[in-house]
């Protein structure tokens, strides 16, 4: 069984990583302390290969369709196998890989690899974005968008990208949404869903309940005036199966 987390980086992703390997799934043979499967350059190329094929619509809006359907470059591939070489070949029963920027891809992987389970990974933008990641300038990675000098509009601008590409992609087979809040403050119940999606049994790995909430005390609320209102996120997260 092949697995991956995706989500935006700072949401948490690392707490997902780590359950995984400490569960037994094997996650790669270099990882840093977030859990990322290195190195990462080659799946960084991949992004900017297929972020060619993205039409921006003005503001935050995107097209991403023709993904869904168009030939696969193959470029994309050979990056992508060659990037996760090391896992793919691993005899491990279970195995999969962690990194960030894996949903910026998100179309093209889910057709490279429609039977893996994917882990739809979200949390609060208004603390995702207090510090810094790499995707914090979709440009770097290819992606068309209109760009500030505002860092933390910058940054909500690339949780909104991501958090649409996961929502406007056709769902994969196996596919299951978690949220960080509630890997935190209901690590049991959330375990349990896991444990039922993926077939294993899952390590309990310790938590941070003082991570949630930050942006509280961190940033001045009036920053938040530069968040488009969709991502004021307040209450239980449900993303709609596409």
């Amino acid at each position: 069984m092949l697995i991956t987390v995706i989500g935006r980086g700072h949401s948490g992703t690392r707490a997902m990583s780590h359950t995984l390997s400490e569960s037994g799934v094997f996650m790669g043979d270099k990882l840093n302390g977030s859990g990322d499967l290195l190195p990462p350059y080659e799946l960084y190329e991949a992004c900017r290969v297929m972020a060619k094929h993205v039409v921006h619509l003005g503001g935050l809006h995107w097209d991403f369709s023709q993904l869904y359907s168009m030939p696969i470059d193959p470029e994309f591939t050979r990056l992508v196998e060659s990037y996760l070489a090391g896992v793919l070949a691993n005899p491990a029963e279970n195995k999969g890989w962690k990194l960030p920027e894996t949903t910026l891809i998100l179309p093209w992987i889910i057709r490279m690899f429609p039977e893996a389970r994917y882990i739809y990974w979200v949390r609060d933008p208004r603390d995702n974005v207090l510090g810094n990641h790499l995707t914090d300038d979709l440009a770097d990675f290819g992606v068309p968008y209109d760009r500030t000098e505002d860092l933390i509009q910058r940054r909500s601008i690339s949780w909104h990208y991501q958090f649409e590409i996961m929502k406007n992609t056709p769902s994969p087979r196996y596919r299951i949404d978690v949220r960080f809040e509630d890997f935190v403050i209901r690590q049991e119940h959330t375990l349990t869903r896991l444990r039922e999606f993926l077939g294993v049994p899952m390590a309990r790995i310790p938590v941070r309940p003082d991570t949630l909430g930050r942006w509280r005390t961190e940033i001045a609320s009036a920053s938040f005036e530069n968040f488009p209102p969709e991502s004021l996120y307040d209450g239980p997260w449900e993303m709609a199966q596409a």
